[in-house]
């Protein structure tokens, strides 16, 4: 069995391989949501909702309002969309120019 590969790969390997078992972690626990779930109950509700309404039923008024507000919800998830995109483009940028320098060093 060739192991060059492996080592020459190993961080991609082990970043794969919590990746896959995350997601099989995910899709068992949502399964299991979703199974003991009860007819009609929302099973995914966030948690922003949930705190700003437990804060609301204390009479709480907040004292600054947000400049702008989006007009929908499909632009709202369209600005976190691009968000998540740059910062995954930031991130991916420094695992490539830190791979690229140690590369370069390998190299020389």
């Amino acid at each position: 069995m060739n192991f060059k590969v492996f080592r020459k790969y190993k961080l991609e390997v082990i970043f794969a391989i919590v990746v896959v078992v995350f997601a099989a972690v995910f899709l068992i626990q949502n399964a299991h949501i979703q199974a003991t779930a009860k007819p009609g109950q929302g099973t995914w509700q966030g948690s922003d909702d949930m705190g700003s309404a437990a804060i609301e039923s204390t009479g709480y008024t907040p004292w600054i309002q947000p400049i702008w507000t989006p007009p929908s919800t499909e632009v709202e998830s369209l600005l976190f969309s691009i968000q998540s995109g740059l910062g995954a483009l930031v991130i991916g940028y420094f695992f490539g120019y830190y791979r690229g320098k140690r590369e370069s060093v390998k190299s020389a």
